[in-house]
């Protein structure tokens, strides 16, 4: 982050650059979704095995700290799904499109799982936890 004075004023503007290392996620594990024609090839995909989906802000606290627990629970499991991450602040567009073909009220932080074509599981902030991946695996 860097710090910038205006005319020898007495306030900052802050600008973010950088993104600190714990606002994204670990790129090992996650699809990141960018493009509307990703979600018609997530709902194909879900006739064939369950797909995640993970709405995150950055700006959150909560969200940052439902995504970093929640990817160290997939990593510790050894998930075997298909996990699509979404940036909320950069692609709200996205998140209202899949709101309207998923037939889902937008939270954030949110776990959606698709499966053909649909969703059958929506989990909103620490909730998101709570979830059994493994029972989702085929």
């Amino acid at each position: 982050m860097k710090i910038h004075f205006i005319n020898n004023m007495n306030f900052f503007i802050f600008f973010s650059h950088q993104h600190e290392s714990n606002d994204f996620p670990d790129s090992s594990i996650w699809k990141e979704l960018i493009e509307s024609s990703q979600l018609d090839d997530i709902s194909k995909l879900s006739f064939e095995r369950p797909v995640v989906i993970f709405k995150h802000s950055i700006r959150c606290g909560i969200s940052k700290s439902v995504l970093s627990r929640f990817e160290s629970k997939v990593l510790k499991e050894s998930i075997d799904l298909p996990l699509y991450y979404l940036d909320l602040l950069t692609h709200r567009d996205l998140s209202d499109l899949i709101s309207y073909k998923f037939h889902v009220t937008h939270q954030s932080p949110q776990l959606l799982i698709i499966s053909d074509g649909k969703s059958i599981k929506s989990l909103s902030h620490y909730d998101i936890l709570d979830i059994d991946l493994k029972e989702f695996e085929n």
